[in-house]
Order: C-alpha cells, then structure tokens, then sequence
C-alpha cells in the first residue's frame, strides 16, 4: 500500500486514563485489556493507557502496571501515561512507557484542586522529573498537558499571558512538548486559533497537541480552528467518556469516532477505521453496561459514498439512502 499523500493528523485516544478515571465505577482489568487492544486494531496509533497515581485516590487505575504491560506488547503502538509528580513519574519511567504527559495548571486555584501543588511548586516537580529522565531514562518523551489553558471554572478567566507563562515556564523546564488543554470547556475557536498560533511562534517544536472538552458543545469547532493554526494532534476518548472531575461542569471529552469521521471527511489522514471503532465501543459498552456513551456517527453510520482520506472504502455496508422521515 502506498503511502498516502493526505494530511495526516494523529488522534491520541485518552479514555483509558481520562476517561475511566472520572467514572465512580471500576473497569475489569481483562476488559480494559481488550478494550485497548480494540482500539490498537482500529488504527489507534498513540492511547494514554492510565494513570501512574496511588489507587487510594484512584482506584480506576490500580492496574496500571498491568495494563502498561499489555499495552507495551501491541506492536507499533505509542504508549502513554499521566503522572502528577516525582514518584508516579519514576514508576512510569520504569515501567518503559513512550510518553509520559504532566498536568500542569495554569492557575493556583485548579491546580491546588487537582493536584495539590500550586502552580510553583509543579513547576519545580516538573523540572525535577525531567532531570531523572535526562539522568535514567533517556528516550522517553515527556510533555507539559498545560490544563485550564482557555479558562478555569474555579478561578474564571485566563489571558493568553498568563497561558504563555505557564508554556516558557515548562519550555525552561525541558520538556519536549507543550500541549493546550481546555479543561473547562471554556475556549472557543477564535481563542483556540491565536493561542495555538502563538504557542508554535513562541515555542517552535515544541508547541504540542490539543486537548478539548465537549461540555458547551464547542469540541469540533475547536479541532476546526487548532487544525486552522496547524495543530497535527487532538485527544480524544472513545464515546465521549470523562472530563476533569477537578473543574466543576468540564464533563465530556471529544468523541474518538466522531473527530475521526470530520477529519477524514475534510481530507486528514488518521489512519483509524471508524467501522472498526465499533469493536472497541462494543467492548466499553459490554464492560460499563448503563454507563453513557456519547456519539453522532456511531448512529448514522457513514454516509453513502464516502471514502476515507488515503482512499480507502470503510469496511462496513453504506447506507442505501436516508430513511423517509429523515428526508425532511
């Protein structure tokens, strides 16, 4: 198969770690097993697997360890994790992952909520945790998740000053890369634009991927306007699941099939098949029988003709056309 020359975006899926985490409810670890393994076969190149967090606080990620090392055993899969501090960041580093992201607030008041640290002393943790991977673990990619980056539900508005700061303090810190994350679902895409454009002015190859919450019905656009400022990689979470349980009302990542669906349709190579998605979902769905689940494209099915970017067809039967009482 020849490569394609489409766009490519990479679509990193976050509903292992941001998603689980925010359900009151634990996942087997055999079904989160298959469950990764699912999303791998439909394309998935990069999954944020879990958490490296104690499982007191957590208890959704008290397998990590087990999880990491399935994931590891994927072929060709990028496998990433979340780790708030010094401690967890090692066990990550030990434990060989690809990437390790660090949530990082912009302000005291979300931080000091999510993570216990103000914003300063993260910093400090930060530079720490880079220092030991530079010491012991080299190769291991680790990027600054700059949350609350549009607006915080605790503290209210946040300039893009104030943003940039938080980026040039990580940037300082020698982190490989600097992503936006709009944790309350505050941005919009005017917003997503400028920063995004000024984060690759400012910060070059650092400037990193972006991270949206549907909570105001504004994810898509958002992606809309990031891939305006030429952002090549977006989180999302399989059905929409999570949200910062620190940020009141930030409930709702992207849905995983439907930004697969719009960047394919506007000509983005993903590499992921959204048929093949289904798979996946029937295993989440199995595994958290009443739990919601969110999506457009999961209903309607592609529509008929479609193609993906590289040109392929999708796997499954299209349409034959709309129903009567759609054809309104």
């Amino acid at each position: 198969m020849t490569q394609s020359s489409a766009p490519q975006v990479l679509v990193s899926e976050v509903g292992p770690r941001d998603g689980l985490q925010s359900l009151k409810r634990v996942m087997p670890t055999a079904a989160k097993l298959r469950w990764i393994s699912a999303l791998a076969a439909a394309g998935l190149k990069e999954i944020e697997v879990g958490s490296f967090v104690p499982a007191k606080l957590l208890p959704q990620m008290a397998d990590i360890h087990d999880v990491v090392a399935h994931a590891l055993s994927i072929p060709g899969l990028r496998v990433a994790v979340l780790a708030p501090n010094l401690r967890g960041s090692q066990a990550a580093f030990e434990a060989g992952v690809h990437k390790l992201t660090l949530p990082v607030s912009v302000t005291d008041e979300h931080s000091m909520a999510n993570i216990r640290k103000t914003t300063a002393q993260m910093i400090e943790e930060v530079r720490a945790i880079v220092a030991l991977r530079d010491a012991q673990f080299p190769g291991i990619e680790i990027e600054a998740g700059v949350s609350v980056a549009f607006g915080c539900t605790i503290a209210g508005t946040v300039t893009d000053d104030q943003t940039m700061r938080m980026c040039l303090a990580m940037a300082e810190c020698g982190v490989d890369e600097i992503g936006l994350s709009d944790t309350s679902g505050y941005a919009n895409p005017v917003q997503v634009r400028r920063l995004f454009r000024r984060l690759q002015a400012e910060f070059g190859s650092k400037a990193g991927g972006a991270h949206f919450h549907n909570t105001r019905g504004q994810g898509l656009a958002n992606v809309v306007a990031a891939l305006d400022a030429g952002v090549t990689t977006i989180d999302a979470s399989q059905a929409g699941l999570g949200g910062c349980p620190y940020a009141p009302g930030a409930t709702g990542n992207i849905v995983t099939e439907d930004l697969v669906f719009l960047l394919e349709a506007m000509g983005h190579d993903t590499g992921i098949d959204v048929d093949a998605l289904a798979a996946a979902r029937a295993v989440l769905a199995d595994a958290l029988p009443g739990e919601a689940l969110y999506g457009h494209v999961q209903d309607a099915g592609l529509p008929k003709g479609f193609r993906y970017a590289d040109g392929r067809a999708p796997s499954a039967p299209q349409p034959e056309g709309c129903l009567l009482g759609d054809a309104q």
